[in-house]
């Protein structure tokens, strides 16, 4: 009897096989997702089938970055991957490495690949972005001229501001032609000068949506001198002219908000500013008349005519008490001298005189105050009060006078 292979030598046996198989290597698989399971560590199993086989599946965890939807039951997808052996188990599975969904893959591919390109090539960068005019005049439109997204701008911009102008070009925006229509309509509204363009159109399906995914609109947004506001589909909406305008709008009537300013605000503002302005103008203007008031007493105290009348009061009340200086002194004065007088009248001879008494004086002009001082025939003068008289002395009587006298 020959030798007997095990199971695991026969799994890595066929494992082998697989895997010198270049076609099973990279493969593209085309079914309907099936028993589809989210496992907590991020791997994803599904089983593929058909109306006549199922194949099981399995996408790791560090793969699903490249995986643009949640995967659900019934959902018709194109897998690209590789077949090999789970040898465990002894089965062969699907290892998918990228999944897109059957018929719209192909346009998400190609959006995915336009969008790498254009974003390496700058693009998407914010520095190319050009600000929208706050304040525009003339806002052109590239749109359909029916259907619910220009009557969208045109009910929310006459809301907004009644004195904006709305330039529409009308531009086919799904099917063959649309591109380059709404390409067209962009190159038109630039030559026109208008402030503002808006490019967009109403919700729909990826195919319905896909002429602002074309190149060439990208490239005339791009181009086009004037900033562009882009509002494509529903808010969840997003396409390749979403990334390069400068501006992106989840729906036409929110990028009629962001178009058009709204001509009550700006009343509102612009009556705020002067009532911010009356008020603080006001309030300076106070400040500087109080101010103004302060310097004119400065300059006033400061002044010469000030000043000379300063030291003039001063001079002044400094005169005035000099004044009343000297006559304080002199009124001191004068009643001492008066009281000195008084003294020397009562000291005075002539007051002596006055009252009936005589100085009497011998030849050498001394007073005599005693008959002791004269002797007879002596020359004596008599002074009276109004003359004096000569006279002699003839004889001299003392008065005995009592010692209690």
């Amino acid at each position: 009897m020959n030798q007997a292979l095990t199971v695991t030598e026969i799994n890595q046996y066929i494992k082998n096989m697989f895997l010198k198989d270049r076609v099973l290597n990279r493969i593209y698989v085309k079914g309907e997702v099936s028993n589809c399971k989210y496992h907590t560590s991020g791997h994803i199993y599904f089983t593929l089938k058909d109306a006549q086989g199922q194949l099981a599946c399995v996408m790791f965890a560090g793969q699903r970055k490249g995986l643009a939807f949640r995967m659900e039951e019934g959902q018709s997808v194109i897998i690209l991957g590789s077949i090999n052996v789970y040898e465990r188990d002894g089965k062969y599975q699907l290892y998918a490495s990228e999944i897109r969904l059957d018929g719209l893959g192909i346009l998400y591919e190609k959006f995915e690949k336009l969008k790498k390109e254009l974003a390496e090539e700058g693009l998407f960068n914010q520095a190319h972005k050009k600000p929208i005019p706050l304040y525009p005049q003339k806002v052109g439109i590239v749109t359909a001229s029916t259907g619910a997204a220009i009557q969208d701008i045109i009910n929310i911009s006459k809301r907004r501001n009644p004195y904006v102008q709305l330039i529409l070009y009308p531009a086919l925006v799904q099917g063959a032609g649309a591109a380059q229509s709404v390409v067209k309509g962009i190159n038109v509204l630039d030559k026109l000068g208008v402030d503002t363009i808006i490019i967009g159109r109403g919700g729909g399906s990826i195919e319905d949506l896909w002429a602002f995914n074309e190149e060439i609109v990208a490239r005339a947004v791009y181009s086009c001198k004037t900033p562009i506001i882009s509002a494509v589909g529903h808010e969840t909406d997003i396409t390749i002219s979403d990334y390069v305008a400068d501006l992106r709008a989840p729906t036409p009537s929110a990028a009629a908000e962001l178009a058009v300013n709204d001509y009550m605000a700006y009343l509102t503002m612009l009556r705020d500013y002067q009532r911010n302005i009356t008020k603080a103008l006001g309030q300076k203007i106070t400040l500087n008349q109080s101010k103004l008031k302060e310097f004119k007493l400065r300059l006033y105290y400061a002044s010469p005519a000030y000043q000379i009348k300063q030291k003039r009061q001063f001079m002044m009340d400094i005169e005035q008490k000099l004044q009343n200086g000297m006559n304080r002194r002199l009124r001191d004065s004068r009643h001492r001298l008066e009281l000195f007088i008084a003294k020397l009248e009562g000291l005075s001879p002539l007051s002596k005189l006055s009252k009936g008494y005589a100085l009497v004086v011998g030849e050498d002009n001394k007073p005599i105050h005693s008959i002791g001082k004269v002797s007879k025939s002596q020359l004596l003068t008599i002074s009276l009060l109004d003359g004096d008289i000569l006279t002699r002395v003839e004889e001299t009587k003392a008065i005995e006078r009592d010692k209690g006298e």
